[in-house]
């Protein structure tokens, strides 16, 4: 392999089956915006190829990928030999050759750049690139509990989307009413740092009832049961960005860093940390 990406999807689409019917929710970014030129010359070629749509419930330059938010990355990924799901849990440099290990075995690569969050990719170059590893390590993130329910009927709702970041529940988003979704009523909510830090340790299925709850009692709205219900929990999902170069390249082995953390804490910012990497090394 020429070179290897070793990359967190930012945009998960999580499927599920309820009631023999497939239904899924995007419960890591739920959209993104377009501001620098390159990057909105980007989106609007995703948008003549129909992977992504405007959403004018989360506000009027927000984007969503159709008909997920991974859309995007599987159409840049066509023709590529992507290894979607696989975990790399060491990375050595040998014999002017990356050697990186997975589950499924080691693969080698004359070339590693790594886009994952400051802390997980810390420890992956810890102990081959002691100085970026060093670097990084002033990069804090704030973890977010994000919840994922259906029900089998519309809640008493009439906004799509809710923002409040002071509140426990900082962000909700009826998920079902996105551009190119249908079908069961599904809420994706997001609790705020603060919210997510005191009940960091909890379970996945406590942590899920708990928001949920805090869901219903924020809104207003009469709490329903769920026919679906499930949170994840993402330990790294806003960076404290620290100011400096939007990527980092070790040109002797062949080592680079990109992600949203080295330029801006969104999707746009980790496209252009990894364009401003491109640039310089073509």
């Amino acid at each position: 392999i020429s070179a290897c990406l070793v990359g967190s999807e930012m945009c998960i689409r999580d499927r599920v089956e309820i009631a023999g019917e497939p239904v899924t929710f995007d419960h890591g970014a739920q959209y993104f915006t377009a501001r620098d030129p390159a990057f909105r010359a980007a989106v609007a070629k995703w948008e003549q190829d129909g992977v992504v749509a405007r959403w004018p419930a989360a506000g009027e330059d927000a984007w969503v990928g159709v008909p997920g938010m991974n859309a995007p990355l599987k159409a840049m990924a066509e023709g590529l030999d992507v290894r979607w799901n696989t975990r790399v849990h060491a990375i050595t440099f040998e014999r002017n050759r990356w050697q990186v290990d997975t589950p499924e075995g080691r693969f080698t690569a004359v070339a590693v750049f790594i886009a994952v969050p400051a802390e997980q990719a810390r420890e992956l170059i810890r102990g081959v690139a002691p100085v970026y590893a060093a670097q990084i390590a002033k990069v804090t993130s704030e973890p977010c509990w994000a919840v994922m329910a259906a029900f089998d009927a519309p809640l008493d709702i009439a906004a799509d989307t809710l923002r409040a970041p002071e509140a426990d529940i900082s962000w909700a988003a009826r998920n079902s009413a996105k551009p190119g979704r249908s079908g069961t009523e599904c809420w994706v909510l997001q609790a705020s740092p603060e919210r997510s830090r005191a009940i960091i340790d909890l379970p996945a299925d406590e942590a899920a009832t708990v928001l949920l709850a805090d869901f219903f009692r924020q809104t207003g709205a009469a709490p329903r049961a769920p026919i679906h219900l499930a949170a994840h929990r993402w330990l790294y999902a806003l960076p404290r960005v620290q100011p400096g170069k939007p990527f980092l390249y070790d040109y002797e082995v062949s080592l680079g860093l990109v992600g949203d953390y080295l330029h801006s804490p969104r999707v746009e910012g980790a496209w252009l940390s990894g364009r401003a990497m491109a640039d310089e090394l073509n």
